[in-house]
């Protein structure tokens, strides 16, 4: 007999913690497929909860406000990894479930725990060794090498908590930017691209993958994602391997994205790993038959995953700060999607939209 829950029918009520544009598009997504949609999120000018028919306006400490939204809803997700382990608690308490589960969240929130995670599946990483003290930082210099990245373990993105060492005698300097941060010390790899792979799996165990897409990042930002990647077939697959032996080790419910380094053999290293619907995937919704935000969706109602295969060729463009003022030239283009966030101030390193071009597949 099945012990799979039963799919939640349309109608049903999707929560979802964090209300920043991943947040957006998942509830657009989710009201395609008839739910309704409660965003949980501390910022009253949520770009997320414009397009929800529910909103709770609360932090992420505060348990009696989230044990509420939990109840109120049939089932939780969220669109960032930083959520506190107290609030996935307090979700747990209701008994609605959260899913993708808290054993994601933990391996994710901190690099050091990421990396152990990996190297026990038998995934190849970057050299990396933690720093919890200033006096650990020989030891660390001798494991991972110069050039190397000093990170803070928890609460890094878009290039933050993190500083770049090029010689010896940047070390001290790189660990005082952190403040004391636990750290975690990263060899470079010498890398030819940088691509993702976003993945999916279901209730039910299948797992399903999008084509990975190949990436540029400017200051530790995505500026770039192009599909196809200009990998081999063999290099394709066997990232798709790798992304899955993920979600399975972690029970994983729901669409993850995992970033790669390839070096000129093929050989690949994870650099990264984020349990939710990823920058690098905003490409699927213009460009495959069901995109990364309808696939999340159904993942975690226990409905059937969709075929995620590619009609077309693309280019995805993140619009970073004043990118943004080019919204008009841009949506007079030909075969090119552009989507606003409904961000209201553009600052430096501020993701305000992005947009897809497309081209028949090659």
């Amino acid at each position: 007999m099945s012990t799979t829950p039963a799919p939640l029918p349309p109608g049903s009520t999707i929560g979802i913690l964090g209300g920043g544009q991943l947040g957006r598009m998942l509830a657009v997504a989710a009201t395609k497929l008839g739910f309704h949609v409660h965003i949980y999120c501390p910022d009253e000018k949520s770009p997320a909860a414009e397009v929800a028919r529910d909103f709770t306006r609360a932090g992420y400490d505060d348990d009696a406000a989230l044990e509420k939204f939990a109840a109120s809803v049939d089932v939780v997700t969220y669109e960032f990894e930083n959520v506190p382990a107290s609030a996935a608690e307090a979700v747990a308490r209701t008994g609605t479930p959260l899913r993708p589960g808290a054993r994601a969240l933990e391996v994710s929130q901190d690099r050091l725990t990421e990396k152990k995670f990996l190297k026990g599946l038998g995934i190849d990483t970057a050299p990396f060794m933690p720093v919890a003290s200033e006096a650990a930082l020989g030891l660390a210099v001798e494991v991972a090498g110069i050039p190397a990245i000093l990170k803070t373990r928890r609460f890094g993105y878009d290039g933050k908590g993190q500083a770049v060492i090029h010689d010896e005698d940047e070390v001290a300097d790189a660990y005082a930017a952190l403040k004391g941060a636990p750290a975690i010390m990263e060899g470079f790899v010498p890398f030819e691209r940088e691509i993702s792979v976003i993945a999916a799996r279901g209730l039910d165990g299948i797992m399903m993958a999008y084509d990975p897409a190949e990436n540029v990042h400017r200051d530790g930002i995505l500026r770039t994602s192009t599909v196809p990647a200009g990998i081999s077939g063999e290099t394709r697959d066997r990232a798709t391997d790798i992304a899955c032996d993920i979600l399975t080790a972690l029970d994983y419910v729901g669409v993850i994205g995992v970033e790669f380094f390839v070096e000129k053999s093929g050989h690949l290293r994870v650099n990264e790993m984020a349990p939710r619907v990823h920058n690098s995937g905003h490409w699927t919704v213009e460009a495959c038959h069901v995109s990364q935000f309808e696939q999340h969706i159904r993942a975690i109602a226990g409905w059937p995953l969709a075929d995620p295969t590619r009609h077309s060729d693309c280019l995805m463009e993140n619009l970073i700060g004043n990118d943004v003022d080019g919204w008009q030239r841009i949506g007079g283009e030909r075969d090119c999607y552009l989507t606003l966030y409904g961000k209201k101030e553009a600052r430096d390193g501020r993701k305000m939209g992005h947009v897809t071009r497309l081209k028949p597949r090659a």
